[in-house]
């Protein structure tokens, strides 16, 4: 008997996530725009939302691997989108990033044990994809880059679940430096947990599938809810979650249609000089 597969009709474009659930109760949810660097969009991120709701109900799963199409993990946000949102007003702009924080929560509270299956590239919002899995293994010729201060934008909505994996100084850094970095460095920084050779990447995730399998999953469970408890501190804890909330997607929605904010964005769209590096 195939492997169920779990659709939605919500989008146009179902194709661009696809979700397999093997006999054994993993999960995989694959990033599927391969000519875009698997990019997401807000039709992207209803699909995933509804596919993390699907999961976190459904009592056969027993673990979940996030994973991309091709060469890259992903660009992060679609430059089409942005655009597009770009041209909304601040309100329409604050709707559209609670959709990515509804996405990025429901990750990280996530039931079962998950797995960020890094394959390559990941930049921008793909990091926050990333930092919210319990166990990260990359491909050692991975980059990754927290890239939004380039072009006029702040990584808001991701920033609280990055601070919750690598830490405030990491994410200063990084979050305001934009640099490019390696998967050695992402295991230094506490982002990844595992670097293998490209071709070793199944054989690591196997492994980790053979010691997820072997766990309990009411254990799992409820260690997963108890580190959340222990996370009072930090701003995505349940006392500050929506404090949080509202203070990124704010900061988001007014800086996308800010002028710096559109003129960074158009010129990185035509190739051209950003105002402030005129």
């Amino acid at each position: 008997m195939a492997n169920p597969t779990y659709t939605t009709d919500t989008t146009p474009s179902p194709h661009w996530l696809t979700c397999q659930l093997s006999a054994a109760g993993i999960a995989t949810i694959t990033l599927n725009r391969p000519d875009k660097h698997n990019a997401f969009d807000d039709h992207l991120i209803q699909l995933f939302i509804a596919q993390l709701q699907t999961l976190a109900n459904d009592d056969t799963v027993r673990g979940l691997i996030i994973t991309g199409a091709g060469k890259s993990f992903s660009a992060g946000a679609d430059l089409a989108w942005m655009q597009r949102m770009a041209d909304y007003d601040e309100a329409a702009n604050l709707a559209d990033a609670e959709q990515l924080a509804l996405l990025l929560h429901l990750l990280d509270s996530f039931p079962k044990p998950t797995l960020a299956l890094v394959n390559g590239a990941a930049f921008g919002g793909a990091v926050g994809l990333i930092a919210c899995c319990d166990s990260v293994i990359s491909a050692d010729n991975a980059s990754f880059c927290l890239s939004e201060v380039r072009i006029g934008l702040i990584p808001a909505v991701i920033s609280p679940f990055v601070v919750n994996k690598i830490g405030i100084s990491w994410s200063r850094h990084l979050m305001t430096s934009a640099v490019v970095f390696t998967a050695n460095q992402a295991l230094t920084y506490g982002l990844a947990h595992q670097i293998v050779a490209l071709s070793e990447l199944n054989s690591a995730k196997d492994q980790w599938i053979t010691v997820t399998l072997g766990n309990s999953p009411e254990a799992v469970a409820q260690i997963k809810q108890l580190l959340q408890v222990f996370n009072s501190h930090l701003p995505i804890a349940k006392e500050n979650l929506a404090t949080t909330t509202a203070h990124t997607t704010t900061a988001i929605a007014k800086i996308r249609v800010s002028l710096n904010g559109q003129a960074g964005l158009k010129a990185f769209l035509t190739k051209t000089p950003a105002p402030w590096k005129e």
